[in-house]
């Protein structure tokens, strides 16, 4: 503990901030900014903000679930994964609760230059995603904070799902077209399915502590066996949604560089059924959320060049 003591703050925070994550929430504006550039309708400005509000959200969301989970004791020395701060003690819970809020407010600012930009005084689309907007900072905190968060009720899976696959790429689409496509429900769904697949991995690591604690996930509601099949049902419907868009939408081959990517995917998945070591699976974990983040940029890739 005293070698953590010793860390420089900026790299303690970093810490507290879970950079791996971000790939989550990278993936579904790739996914959602590249089909729009296969609509002729991609701008930069848009873009870069776009990605702003979502690794925003996500921070905010890492910091909440760092401060969460202390306070409810989800968090303690059993645990597998990166150590948290504000149970070890390197954050304290004031420091957390200002940096949250810093966060959510650096948060709200790019998330309304991105709707002006986006929609440049479009009224009723700028109120409508300030309603989505608003939703998702609500669901970033929430998940492990106040009287009862929802992610230990087992609706994390759920969230996840929406935010980082539906709402995200649609989303991420409309606010450079204008436009909804129903076709894009399914590269949309398996976004959210691989992102989804993250989250499950880190709720089989984490069971045994989770049981301890009284945080029922998704996982634990199921039990081991079949949080091990929800997964195979994660990473292969993530690949297949998007191999069906493929071959209902796509003009040439280009799409098909997503393929090579979802085979990290399905080793992973396969580990997560043989493996019983936390720490094995903390790996696949880290390898998951990268692989999914690779997946839907050269699917995104593959659409623009479409």
């Amino acid at each position: 503990m005293s070698g953590l003591m010793n860390k420089p703050r900026w790299k303690i925070w970093m810490q507290a901030a879970r950079l791996r994550t971000l790939p989550l929430a990278c993936a579904a504006v790739f996914l959602g900014s590249g089909l729009a550039a296969g609509a002729d309708q991609f701008r930069g400005s848009v873009f870069a903000l776009c990605l702003l509000t979502a690794i925003g959200l996500q921070i905010l969301s890492n910091l909440a679930n760092d401060y969460g989970d202390a306070v409810s004791g989800a968090d303690n020395e059993d645990r597998v994964g990166p150590q948290r701060t504000v149970v070890s003690g390197l954050i304290t819970r004031e420091q957390m609760q200002r940096a949250m809020a810093l966060v959510a407010g650096l948060t709200i600012l790019s998330g309304l230059s991105l709707l002006w930009t986006a929609f440049s005084g479009d009224w009723p689309a700028i109120l409508t995603f300030i309603g989505f907007g608003g939703l998702a900072l609500i669901a970033a905190v929430t998940y492990t904070v106040g009287r009862r968060p929802y992610g230990y009720r087992g609706l994390g899976d759920l969230s996840v799902f929406l935010f980082f696959g539906l709402l995200g790429v649609l989303g991420t689409y409309y606010l450079f077209t204008r436009q909804f496509d129903p076709y894009l429900i399914l590269p949309a769904a398996g976004c959210g399915f691989l992102a989804t697949a993250v989250l499950n991995i880190n709720n089989i690591r984490d069971m045994d502590t989770d049981v301890a604690s009284g945080k029922l996930t998704f996982a634990v509601r199921i039990g081991r066996s079949w949080a091990r099949r929800y997964h195979w049902f994660l990473v292969v419907g993530g690949g297949l949604t998007a191999l069906i868009y493929i071959a209902l939408r796509a003009h040439s081959l280009w799409p098909l560089l997503c393929l090579p990517a979802w085979i990290p995917l399905l080793r992973a998945a396969w580990i997560v059924e043989t493996s019983q070591d936390p720490v094995l699976l903390d790996k696949q974990l880290k390898r998951t959320a990268i692989g999914s983040l690779l997946f839907n940029l050269l699917l995104a890739i593959g659409f623009a060049l479409d």
